[in-house]
């Protein structure tokens, strides 16, 4: 089962994210700040980091990067509502997919769903 890193600091939001990826099938653990993402990070193999941009004690970009040293494997994709914000997140963490505010579930969960379909495509072309 992919397994799904969400942090996100508005309760809310981090619940209705974490129920529409439950439901389509994912293993979700939620937090409500970077910093407690990082343990997580070290202790558990995560698929995907999704990732608000800002957020108290640490923002989105600076869990990303701090991910990508932890664990290189896991994928990133940030939410968020700003566009200034999306701008420095896409030069500081190239990588990432970014998936803008405001969203509707299933357009989260196909995005979520090309990013694995990518990755079983890019595995399927190596030696």
């Amino acid at each position: 089962m992919i397994r799904i890193l969400l942090a996100e600091d508005d309760e809310a939001m981090r619940t209705y994210l974490a129920r529409a990826l439950e439901q389509a099938g994912y293993s979700v653990d939620s937090v409500d700040r970077g910093t407690e993402a990082i343990p997580l990070l070290e202790s558990q193999q995560y698929d995907l980091l999704l990732s608000d941009i800002v957020m108290p004690e640490m923002d989105g970009i600076e869990l990303a990067q701090r991910c990508a040293e932890i664990c290189p494997g896991t994928r990133v994709m940030f939410i968020t509502g700003f566009a200034a914000v999306t701008l420095r997140a896409s030069r500081e963490a190239p990588k990432a997919k970014m998936l803008s505010k405001p969203f509707h579930l299933k357009d989260l969960v196909l995005e979520v769903e090309r990013i694995f379909e990518d990755e079983k495509t890019e595995a399927s072309f190596r030696p």
